[in-house]
């Protein structure tokens, strides 16, 4: 099938600095593709040029096989972490005015549903909670029925339950056959929702895959770690490697059963034992030597 979004050798250069350099990608149909990189990656500019917002010194975009022409901005939902609202409009005006945009648009009462907007239609938009804001950026993207939908940081500043909420909202928009790239500071909201990952340092991509994919190939190694003192004297060679770290003993192994069944036949009290298999944060720091929030 051929990808909906092609990304051509994109090189942008503002005088001695190069913020993104010469990056090539591709986007399938209805796959959910994230974007991370630590700040200062490029990642936000790639991301403009790619949404029509600013031009590359060289390369081009492809959508659909073609260069992008005028119509491609009626065509595309982009959700901007920041958005000023008018105050004194309610969500469902905001929805009516913003709809007066577009040649073909979503019905107000669909997207109202879709992003559970229904308590607050008749609300202003200064009376609104952030989660739901950020619904109502979400139903803003969504106005003009986009095949592609740029998701901009979508819960950022929201608690955990407010994150949550949004993610299932985005997932039920990807199920509807939606492509959607997104760019987050959440490892756990890139894990959640992302068919495909692609990790920006430096101007460039230095890693790309399925995020199961991606823990397997860089970070094969999960952490078993015991009090110090149920640690035993003598133990048989373990399959791992064993260090010390303050009070607890920490073995880095592929193999956590045999590991596990090395301690338990050696008598060691399993209380108090824990097993950390490794995340997505943990190849992002492999790769960039940096947090992605930092």
């Amino acid at each position: 099938m051929n990808p909906l979004l092609e990304i051509v050798d994109i090189r942008k250069q503002y005088k001695q600095v190069v913020a993104v350099d010469g990056v090539s990608q591709t986007i399938g149909r209805g796959s959910c593709f994230g974007l991370l990189g630590p700040n200062g990656a490029g990642k936000t500019t790639l991301i403009e040029i790619v949404e029509d917002i600013i031009a590359p010194t060289s390369g081009t975009v492809l959508y659909k096989g073609k260069r992008r022409a005028a119509q491609f901005r009626q065509e595309v939902g982009i959700m901007f972490q920041q958005t000023a609202l008018l105050s004194y409009l309610t969500v469902a005006e905001t929805l009516e005015t913003f709809s007066r945009l577009y040649d073909h648009t979503e019905t107000i009462g669909h997207l109202i549903g879709l992003c559970h907007l229904e308590e607050v239609k008749d609300q202003p938009n200064d009376k609104i909670s952030g989660g739901q804001k950020q619904r109502l950026l979400l139903a803003l993207a969504l106005l003009n029925r986009p095949e592609l939908v740029f998701l901009d940081e979508p819960s950022t500043g929201l608690d955990p339950q407010a994150r949550r909420n949004l993610w299932d909202i985005i997932k039920a928009v990807k199920s509807q056959g939606r492509t959607i790239v997104l760019t987050t500071h959440y490892m756990e909201e890139a894990e959640k929702l992302c068919d495909d990952i692609a990790i920006m340092d430096k101007g460039g991509i230095i890693a790309r895959g399925a995020p199961h994919d991606m823990i397997h190939t860089h970070c094969r190694r999960a952490t078993v770690s015991v009090p110090k003192d149920r640690f035993p004297e003598k133990i048989p060679a373990l399959q791992g490697f064993v260090r010390e770290r303050g009070e607890r003993v920490q073995i880095r192994t592929e193999n956590v059963n045999a590991v596990v069944g090395q301690l338990l036949s050696s008598g060691v009290d399993m209380r108090g034992v824990n097993v950390r298999t490794p995340t997505l944060e943990d190849v992002f720091l492999k790769l960039t030597g940096r947090s992605l929030r930092e």
